[in-house]
């Protein structure tokens, strides 16, 4: 019941490269699909919004121990590079995550697979997580947009 009263929230944070936030309001015509894909718990939530498709759950990151090793795209990881792993979108598609706890958001593209942690729903960069303040937590609840 609490993921659909945050789906049904009618303004969103969105961060603004860590100087400022800017407030987007939906309007009261948002519209909420509440679908559960089976790799994700019970917390997270989908759907979507004026058109845009979302996701809600946990993100982990990786870095190090991954580094310079091949990704599921053919490219080679970059921690440093704004990118991640989700187990479902297209590789080389372009999301936006945003850290439900501060509003800051980043965009990345996805060009690996995973394997995720189970209950995640995106693995970010170690610089996709610090640009989001959490690499030192190591795990925060994120909205993903695309």
């Amino acid at each position: 019941m609490r993921r659909l009263a945050e789906l049904a929230v009618t303004v969103l944070i969105v961060g603004m490269g860590g100087n400022g936030q800017k407030l987007l309001s939906l309007g009261s015509g948002a519209t909420q699909d509440t679908q559960k894909a089976s790799y994700q718990e019970k917390a997270t939530s989908s759907g979507r919004i004026r058109g845009k498709t979302f996701q809600v759950g946990t993100a982990s990151w990786y870095g190090k121990q991954y580094d310079r090793k091949t990704t599921a795209s053919g490219e080679l990881f970059d921690m440093n590079a704004f990118t991640a792993a989700h187990p479902t979108l297209p590789l080389g598609t372009w999301v936006r995550v945003t850290n439900l706890q501060n509003g800051k958001a980043v965009i990345v593209r996805i060009n690996d697979r995973g394997p995720l942690p189970r209950g995640r729903i995106i693995d970010l960069s170690y610089r996709a997580a610090n640009f989001l303040d959490f690499e030192k937590k190591g795990v925060q609840r994120v909205r993903i947009e695309f």
